[in-house]
């Protein structure tokens, strides 16, 4: 269920990564970012992220269901709003999905995040990507190959989480949010590239940026 983040006004929706996935929990997460564009409430999209599936929980599971899952995963990830996620107790599976994919990630002490176990090995889906991305290869290689878990300091150290809080609503409500909406898409879609582009592909990008915040300035 979306509800009203209690801390700053926007979106916010309790997710539980224990439920198989299912058609139901990607319109949940669509129904999110639908929320999040067309009521521009001030503040971050929040998602609170918990939970692990259980043994067997890939059994039955079709590819063309995993597809729409990344797809709109990625979606939110695109938003073109600031987003914060929460995590709290073991958190894999779809939970870590939506964890790696939001900009601002807070934990609560004692959380753990892994990958999701199936077909002999973990989880091969997107969440492997945006760990290599955002964490290295060597970062991540005994949690994507053993399946180890990675405790709050070690996900610290990592990037993967900001801060480790035992009050994120007071962290998330002293986040000092300076620009949403398109501004955050354009300078989230320039770190997406940077890391895929040379200086002379990426210039591009980065002028044109600059130059619609040189138009906006004078119009401020």
């Amino acid at each position: 269920m979306v509800t009203r983040n209690e801390n700053k006004g926007g979106p916010m929706l309790r997710f539980d990564g224990s439920r198989p996935l299912s058609a139901a929990i990607v319109e949940e997460i669509d129904a999110l970012c639908d929320r999040a564009e067309d009521q521009r409430e001030p503040g971050p999209v929040t998602i609170h992220v918990t939970g692990a599936p259980a043994d067997g929980w890939a059994k039955g599971l079709a590819v063309g269901l995993v597809s729409k899952w990344e797809r709109v995963v990625r979606r939110f990830e695109r938003l073109g709003r600031l987003t914060a996620a929460v995590a709290s107790g073991e958190c894999a599976g779809t939970a870590l999905d939506l964890l790696l994919a939001a900009d601002i990630r807070i934990a609560e002490p004692g959380t753990t995040l892994r990958l999701a176990s199936a077909g002999g090995g973990t989880w091969p889906g997107m969440t492997v990507y945006r760990l290599t991305k955002q964490a290295g290869a060597a970062g991540i290689r005994r949690a994507v190959l053993l399946g180890a878990p990675l405790g709050t300091e070690r996900a610290l150290a990592l990037d993967l989480i900001d801060e480790v809080s035992e009050d994120p609503a007071k962290t998330l409500a002293e986040l000092n949010v300076v620009m949403d909406g398109a501004e955050t898409a354009i300078r989230r879609q320039l770190i997406f590239e940077a890391g895929s582009t040379t200086f002379e592909e990426a210039l591009g990008s980065h002028l044109a940026a600059a130059d619609r915040a040189l138009r906006r300035e004078a119009k401020s």
